[in-house]
C-alpha cells in the first residue's frame, strides 16, 4: 500500500470482541467482555453493547466503581466496602469537588504494582546511545525493599514529599515505588526542565529527598547538570538528602566534592545505598522486609503540575486509590492489558503518561522505558526498539505520528512487529490523516486508540475499547464511570455540534485538591466556575453520530473570528497535510474591533514562504475545512514554542504577538523561540 493507492475507509477497524458473543476469540481473552459476564453472574446485570454498559456505569456509579474495585483484583488492606452501605463507597460532599470515594478503605499503590515477585521481565530500559538494561519482577521488588529501608532510616514517613529530577529509567521507577510504599508523596520533573521551572514546582511542595540524574542524553548530545544540581540544593532548603542516580555517560559525571562542599544536605550515590549496587563483586545482602503503609483511599500519592505557561504551576494532588483504580480500569477494560503484553509509551517523567505507564506493573506486564529523542540517531528509532523488545502496545503522541509520517517512517516496510496489536495516541488531537498513516504505514490490523484526558485527572475522559468499531478521526468512547458530555454556551448537553467537554459527576481520579489550597478556592476556580457543580475540562469537543468524540483543541485557544468558533486542530489538520509544512501554530490576533486568524508555519529544508505557497495553504484550508478557517495572515517561522511536555504553546505565541508578558517562560522547552515572534509582533501591528 502507498500514498497513491490508499483509500481511507470510514471504519478503520472492526471490533475485536463482542459483549454478547460466547465463543473465545482468536485474539485471546477480552477483559471487558469478562467484566460484563462477571456483572451478569454476580450483580445480575446484562449488557448487550458498550453503550448500555457505559450508561449503567454512570447511572449506578457507586455499584460500578465498587464492581471495578472488586473485579480488577486491587489488593486492599481493609475489607471491601459493602454495596448495602452506599456511603462507604461514595461520601458526597457539599460540592462535587468535596466528594470522597471509598472512605475508610485502605491500600498501598506500590504493593499493588509489586504483586508479582517472579522472574518475568518487569522493566526494559533503552536509550538513544544504545544502553540496554532489564529487571525482573523479583529483582524490582528486592531493590524497592532495600531503597525503602534506606528511606525509612532517613526518617521518611507518610505524607513526606520525595522528588525526582529524573530521566525515564529503571532507577526512577524503583525510587517512586520505594517512596510510595512508605506512604510518601512522589513528584517528578524531566531533566530538560530549566532550573527556574523545577524550583517553581518543587519549592511549593518542600521535598525531603531529591533523586537526580547528573546528566542525560538528547539528540546525540549529553547534557550535564552539575550547575543545575547546585542551584536545586541551594533553592530547596527542606532537602535532607540528594541521591545521585547512576551516570550512564562517563564524560559528564558529577563533581561530588563540589556538590558536597556547597550542600546543606547529605549527598549520596545510588550504588552506595545498601542493596542497590549492580556490581558482580557486591556481597549478597539479606533483603529487608518490604512493609507497605496502609493509606486511606484519598491520601495523596502523586503531585503533578499544570503547564505553568499562565503563571506559577498549580500543584495537582492525586490520590492513592483514585489513581490506582482509574488506571486499572483503563488498562484492563479499555486497553485489555495482560501479563504477556509489552507496553511502551514515549514519555518523560514530567508528563502524566509516565505515571500511567508505570501503573501497568499492576497487570504484571513488561514495560519499556526509553530516554532520549524520538528521532535520534534515526527517525525510526522508536519503532526499531519496539520491534527489538517485541512491544505489543505502542504509545506515543499525535505530534510524533505526524512527524514520523513527514520523515517517511514505515514500520511495515522496515521492521517485523508481529506482536504489535495496539497503538495509542494522545497529547493533542489525532487527525483523520493520522489514522490513515497508522493503518497504511505502521500496521493494518492494529487497534488504534486515540485517547484524551490530562494531568488534571491523571487519566482519560475519552478513549478506546475492544468491542466497538474505530472510525477515522474519532475517539471511540467515553470512559466507563465518566459522565462526559459536550455543553453549549447555555450549559445544555449537545450532540453533533462543538462545545465544552464536561464531566457531570465526580469520579475517583478527580484530584483531592491543589497543594496549599486548603479551602479549595483555586481548585474550584480551575474546573468548576464555568458550569455549576460540573467539571469543565477546557477542551473544545464534539460528540459524533457514532457516539465517538472529536477534540478540536483547548478552549482557551479557540479562534473566534466574526463570532465563529474554530478549534486550532481543525486548521493544523489541513495545513500539515502539505508535505513541505513541518508544523504550524495558529492564534487569534485582536484586530480592528474583532479578531483575525494568524498562522505561523515551519517549512521543510530551505524553503521560503512566498505568495505561491501562501495561496496553496489557503486553498488547502478552504477546501478541507471552510472559507471561515482561512487565516488572514500567514508567516514563516524557524521554530514553534512548546511546553516541556511537547505541546505547542499557543497562548505564549498569542501573548507575544500582542506584546503582552508571557508568564513563566521556564515552562517552555524553547523559550528563545519567542524572540522571533516579538519581531513579528511589530510587523503584524502595522
Amino acid at each position: 500500500m502507498n500514498n497513491t493507492t490508499f483509500t481511507p475507509p470510514s471504519i478503520m477497524h472492526a471490533p475485536r470482541f463482542s459483549l454478547t458473543a460466547d465463543q473465545p476469540h482468536r485474539m485471546g481473552a477480552c477483559q471487558l467482555v469478562d467484566f460484563a459476564r462477571w456483572l451478569n453472574a454476580t450483580r445480575q446485570q446484562r449488557f448487550d453493547s458498550y453503550e448500555t454498559l457505559h450508561q449503567w456505569s454512570v447511572n449506578s456509579r457507586e455499584a460500578f466503581w465498587h464492581a471495578c474495585l472488586d473485579f480488577s483484583g486491587i489488593h486492599l488492606q481493609s475489607e471491601l466496602p459493602s454495596l448495602s452501605t452506599p456511603e462507604s463507597i461514595l461520601k458526597k460532599g457539599e460540592h462535587i469537588w468535596l466528594d470522597r470515594w471509598f472512605p475508610g478503605t485502605r491500600l498501598n499503590y506500590a504493593q499493588n504494582l509489586l504483586g508479582y515477585a517472579d522472574e518475568h521481565t518487569a522493566l526494559i530500559f533503552c536509550d538513544e546511545f544504545g544502553h540496554r538494561d532489564t529487571l525482573s519482577y523479583a529483582e524490582l521488588t528486592r531493590k524497592v525493599a532495600h531503597l525503602a529501608a534506606w528511606l525509612r532510616a532517613q526518617g521518611i514517613k507518610p505524607g513526606d514529599r520525595i522528588a525526582g529530577f529524573a530521566a525515564n529509567r529503571i532507577e526512577t521507577v524503583i525510587a517512586m515505588l520505594a517512596a510510595t510504599s512508605l506512604g510518601a508523596i512522589w513528584s517528578s520533573c524531566s531533566p530538560d526542565f530549566g532550573v527556574g521551572g523545577i524550583l517553581d514546582r518543587f519549592t511549593q511542595i518542600e521535598p525531603k529527598v531529591l533523586f537526580a540524574v547528573s546528566a542525560h542524553a538528547y539528540a546525540g548530545k549529553v547534557i550535564q547538570h552539575q550547575a543545575t544540581l547546585e542551584k536545586l540544593m541551594a533553592g530547596l532548603p527542606t532537602l535532607q538528602a540528594l541521591v545521585l542516580m547512576p551516570n550512564l555517560y562517563a564524560m559528564a559525571s558529577a563533581d561530588t566534592q563540589a556538590l558536597e562542599a556547597g550542600a546543606h544536605c547529605e549527598v549520596y550515590h545510588w550504588t552506595r545505598v545498601p542493596g542497590l549496587s549492580a556490581g558482580f563483586n557486591s556481597p549478597p545482602m539479606a533483603t529487608p522486609a518490604l512493609e507497605f503503609h496502609a493509606a486511606e483511599f484519598s491520601d495523596p500519592l502523586f503531585i503533578m503540575y499544570s503547564s505553568g505557561t499562565t503563571g506559577v504551576p498549580k500543584c495537582i494532588v492525586h490520590s492513592v486509590g483514585g489513581t490506582l483504580l482509574q488506571h486499572r480500569k483503563e488498562h484492563q477494560l479499555h486497553l485489555n492489558l495482560k501479563r504477556d503484553d509489552v507496553l511502551f509509551y514515549f514519555t518523560t517523567c514530567g508528563w502524566m503518561m509516565w505515571n500511567w505507564l508505570v501503573s501497568g506493573l499492576a497487570s504484571g506486564a513488561t514495560l519499556v522505558l526509553y530516554d532520549g529523542s524520538p528521532f535520534h540517531p534515526q527517525p525510526d528509532i522508536l519503532f526499531q526498539i519496539a520491534a527489538e523488545t517485541e512491544v505489543s502496545i505502542f504509545g506515543t503522541s499525535a505530534k510524533y505520528l505526524a512527524a514520523a509520517e513527514k520523515a517517511g517512517v514505515k514500520l511495515q516496510n522496515q521492521f517485523a512487529a508481529p506482536k504489535l496489536h495496539t497503538v495509542l495516541s494522545t497529547g493533542s488531537p489525532l487527525s483523520a490523516e493520522g489514522f490513515d498513516y497508522v493503518y497504511r504505514d505502521i500496521k493494518a490490523d492494529v487497534m488504534l486508540q486515540s485517547i484524551s484526558g490530562g494531568t488534571d485527572i491523571i487519566s482519560c475522559f475519552v478513549l478506546g475499547n475492544p468491542v466497538q468499531p474505530i472510525y477515522r478521526g474519532e475517539i471511540q468512547c467515553a470512559g466507563l464511570g465518566m459522565d462526559v458530555a459536550v455543553y453549549n454556551a447555555q450549559g445544555q448537553a449537545v450532540s453533533g455540534e462543538k462545545g465544552e467537554l464536561v464531566c457531570r459527576q465526580s469520579f475517583p481520579s478527580m484530584p483531592v485538591g491543589f497543594w496549599r489550597d486548603p479551602e479549595h478556592k483555586k481548585y474550584q476556580a480551575a474546573y468548576f466556575e464555568r458550569f455549576e457543580e460540573c467539571w469543565t475540562h477546557g477542551d473544545y469537543a464534539e460528540l459524533t453520530d457514532h457516539k465517538g468524540w472529536i477534540i478540536y483543541g483547548r478552549s482557551d485557544t479557540v479562534l473566534n473570528p466574526g463570532g465563529v468558533r474554530i478549534g486550532t486542530a481543525e486548521i493544523y489538520r489541513q495545513v500539515e497535510q502539505l508535505p513541505w509544512v513541518l508544523e504550524s501554530v495558529a492564534i487569534a490576533q485582536e484586530w480592528q474591533g474583532d479578531v483575525r486568524v494568524v498562522l505561523f508555519v515551519r517549512l521543510r529544508g530551505d524553503l521560503t514562504l512566498d505568495d505561491g505557497l501562501r495561496a496553496d495553504i489557503r486553498q488547502q484550508i478552504r477546501t478541507g475545512a471552510s472559507p471561515r478557517h482561512v487565516p488572514a495572515v500567514i508567516e514563516q517561522v524557524q521554530d514553534i514554542p512548546r511546553t516541556l511536555n511537547g505541546k505547542i504553546a499557543e497562548i505564549a505565541v498569542r501573548e507575544t504577538i500582542h506584546s503582552r508578558t508571557v508568564n513563566n517562560k521556564d515552562a517552555l522547552a524553547n523559550p528563545l523561540s519567542l524572540l522571533e515572534y516579538e519581531g513579528l509582533a511589530r510587523q503584524l501591528q502595522c
